[in-house]
């Protein structure tokens, strides 16, 4: 990976005798080089890699909006600009039960022509090492593959598309935690694309696109099928779905309707491209639920073949049990 580093710094915050988080600052930004640069590869492979990233983009009165731009223009430094954030981020970690230690890292790089800043708190863990004279010790080291508090923010996007409602992409953070929310209002910033709401707008496109071109079921269940395997095609390279290319996609499949003029003229609410949501596009070629003790799925062409669904009783009828589960209904019965 090609990055052209800017600014890389750490800071720290540990907490007190009183269990207060407080900043430790570094006095100066980190040399630039190879193992810098080796560190920012990591962050940005691995938030690249992350699933369920959300999206945002500044508040009107956002300060920390104002610091970003103070230090684009060269009004601010990166040090300066660096003590502030990491003394405004210990200041909303304050606020929540789960205010924890770790290393601050803030970066200025640039990857594949696009400038980012990004900014996260690592977990630092303990490990022991061993020297060339077989002696054990102690070491400190970044975990960076548990890294949950992290923000990425798009500098070309936002200065040339300060309209975007995705410069800002943030990790969600574990569920019951909140991350996300204290993480946004350090920034002073709002959500912004939706993407889980995007890709379900998807999936009721796709089943009215089916539905307005009277496919019979085995053409629906393919046209979903093919549309769940586009998705998670680019969902596997690291792209985004993009309308065109799927409408496409479709297009080749012998779909005569267009399926980018379909969702234009019936007012979907459709960005150009989105990132996948996994869980949800994977509905498209499989039924899922759970609840009660109960976790079932399975693939949509089963339907009326050998699962059927009564409404008026709300009973699931299956016929052909899967072997292994038959066997251990047999032998428990």
């Amino acid at each position: 990976m090609s990055l052209n580093i800017s600014n890389v710094i750490l800071h720290k915050l540990t907490k007190n005798n009183q269990d207060e988080l407080v900043v430790s600052l570094r006095d100066s930004a980190l040399p630039n080089d190879g193992v810098t640069e080796q560190l920012v590869a990591e962050l940005h492979r691995t938030f690249s890699a992350k699933a369920g990233k959300g999206f945002g983009v500044y508040k009107d009165e956002s300060e920390f909006q104002s610091w970003m731009k103070q230090l684009r223009q060269g009004e601010l430094t990166f040090y300066d600009f660096s003590q502030q954030s990491a003394e405004r981020l210990k200041s909303e970690l304050s606020k929540y039960p789960f205010a924890e230690e770790g290393v601050l890292v803030l970066a200025e790089y640039q990857s594949l022509a696009t400038d980012y800043l990004f900014i996260a708190l690592l977990p630092s863990n303990q490990s022991l090492k061993v020297n060339d004279d077989l002696d054990i010790s102690d070491t400190d080291y970044l975990d960076i593959n548990k890294m949950d508090i992290a923000v990425r923010i798009d500098l070309s996007r936002y200065e040339t598309d300060p309209e975007s409602n995705r410069y800002l992409s943030y990790i969600k953070g574990r569920v019951g935690r909140k991350v996300a929310d204290f993480f946004l209002d350090f920034l002073q910033a709002e959500v912004g694309l939706d993407t889980k709401k995007q890709n379900q707008v998807l999936m009721q496109a796709v089943d009215d696109f089916c539905v307005d071109a009277q496919l019979n079921k085995e053409e629906t269940v393919a046209c979903r099928k093919q549309v769940h395997d586009f998705c998670n095609e680019q969902l596997k390279a690291g792209d985004e779905v993009t309308i065109k290319e799927l409408s496409g996609e479709l297009s080749g499949a012998g779909h005569h309707d267009n399926f980018a003029e379909f969702t234009q003229k019936q007012g979907y609410e459709l960005e150009d491209s989105f990132p996948v949501d996994r869980s949800t596009i994977r509905k498209l070629a499989k039924y899922v639920g759970a609840g009660g003790g109960l976790s079932i799925n399975f693939d949509s062409m089963l339907l009326g073949e050998r699962v059927f669904y009564d409404p008026e009783t709300d009973t699931l009828t299956i016929k052909g049990i899967p072997p292994n589960l038959k066997d251990q209904l047999t032998r428990h019965s």
